[in-house]
C-alpha cells in the first residue's frame, strides 16, 4: 500500500483484543501542538516517529473500523516499529479486571470503552520530555521539546503530511552544547539530568523487561529522576495502567476534588486511591476523557521562567 505516492516499507493490519479508540489511546503521547514526533492528519490517522534499535522510523496508524487497525511504516526501523504497533495502540492493556467501584468512574468507563493504555517500549524517548516537564509549566516544556527535536533530530522518513522529525539518539542528546539548552529555555539542572541519563540509555532501556518496582528503581537511581518522572515514563514506555504521577503539581488536588470534593496531599491521595490499585493511572485517564473537573483554580498558576534571561 502507498500513501502520498510513496509505497510503505512495511504494513500490518490487526484486530485488537479489546475495544480500542485509537485517538483517545494515543492522545497522551503527544507533547503539545506542533510536536514534531506526532501528528493527526485530516483523515484521523496518527503519524508517529521513533528511533528504534534498527534506526529511525515513521509510522501511520489508522482505525479502519471499530475492530480493525492498520499500520504503515517507512525508514530503516520500519519493520520494528510496525511490529510494535499493536502494543503502541494498547494491545497489552487488559481492562477486564478493572472495577470502577463508584458511579462517577463507572460512567467514565462506560462512555470511553476504547481508551487503552499505550506502550511505546522506548524508555529514553519517554524520559527526555518528562525531564523537560519537571518544575515548569507544560507550554514551556513543549516549546523546549519542539525546538530541541527540530534542531538536533533527523528528518522523518516517509511521506509525512507535514515536516516531522525523529528524536536525537542518546549520544545526540548528550552532545547538545550548553548554549543550545539555554536558547531552548532549559535550565542547567534539567540539561545535566538529560545528558547524564543519555550515558546510561542502554541500561535504562532494559527497564521495559522489568517489574514495575524494579523499573522504577532503575530509573530513580540516576540523579534528577524522581518518582514523578519515573511514573511519567512508565505510563508511556511500559504501558503501566497503575503508574500514578506522585508529586505532580495538580494531580492530588484534581483527584481529591473530582472524587472526594476536597484538597488532598500526595499521601492522602495514595491512600484514597488504594481501591483502584493496579489501575490508578487508568482512573486518571478515564476521568480526563470524561471531562470530569477537579479543583476550581483559585490559587496562583506556575509561572513561565525564561531561563534565557538568566
Amino acid at each position: 500500500m502507498q500513501t502520498g505516492g510513496v509505497i510503505a516499507d512495511h504494513a500490518l493490519t490487526w484486530s485488537p483484543a479489546h475495544p480500542t479508540d485509537l485517538l483517545q489511546t494515543l492522545a497522551g503521547l503527544g507533547r503539545g501542538g506542533g510536536d514534531p514526533t506526532l501528528h493527526i492528519d485530516a483523515a484521523g490517522a496518527v503519524w508517529r516517529t521513533t528511533l528504534t534499535d534498527d534506526g529511525p522510523a515513521t509510522i501511520r496508524i489508522e482505525q479502519r473500523s471499530p475492530g480493525e487497525l492498520r499500520c504503515l511504516g517507512w525508514g530503516p526501523g520500519a519493520a520494528t516499529a510496525v511490529e510494535a504497533a499493536p502494543e503502541l495502540a494498547g494491545g497489552l492493556d487488559d481492562p477486564s479486571e478493572f472495577e470502577p467501584r463508584i458511579r462517577l468512574i463507572d460512567d467514565a468507563h462506560r462512555s470511553n470503552p476504547g481508551l487503552r493504555i499505550p506502550r511505546t517500549g522506548r524508555v529514553f524517548e519517554a524520559l527526555v520530555p518528562a525531564i523537560l516537564e519537571q518544575k515548569v509549566i507544560t507550554l514551556q516544556a513543549h516549546a523546549s521539546w519542539r525546538r530541541l527535536v527540530k534542531r538536533h533530530g533527523s528528518a522523518a522518513p516517509g511521506p509525512t503530511p507535514r515536516p516531522m522529525h525523529v528524536v536525537p539518539s542518546p549520544s545526540g542528546w548528550a552532545s547538545i552544547p550548553s548554549w543550545e539548552w539555554h536558547q531552548a529555555g532549559v535550565d542547567p539542572r534539567r540539561a545535566r539530568t538529560i545528558v547524564n541519563a543519555a550515558r546510561y540509555a542502554a541500561r535504562l532501556e532494559e527497564a521495559v523487561r522489568m517489574s514495575p518496582a524494579d523499573a522504577a528503581a532503575r530509573l530513580t537511581l540516576l540523579p534528577g529522576i524522581g518518582v514523578w518522572t519515573a511514573a511519567e515514563v512508565a505510563q508511556r514506555a511500559f504501558g503501566d495502567a497503575d503508574a500514578l504521577s506522585v508529586g505532580d503539581y495538580h494531580l492530588s488536588n484534581y483527584l481529591g476534588h473530582a472524587l472526594w470534593g476536597r484538597d488532598m496531599t500526595d499521601d492522602e491521595m495514595l491512600e484514597a486511591m488504594t481501591p483502584w490499585a493496579g489501575h490508578r493511572y487508568r482512573v486518571v485517564r478515564l476521568l480526563g476523557a470524561a471531562g470530569v473537573r477537579g479543583r476550581p483554580r483559585r490559587g496562583p498558576r506556575m509561572s513561565f521562567v525564561d531561563h534565557r534571561a538568566i
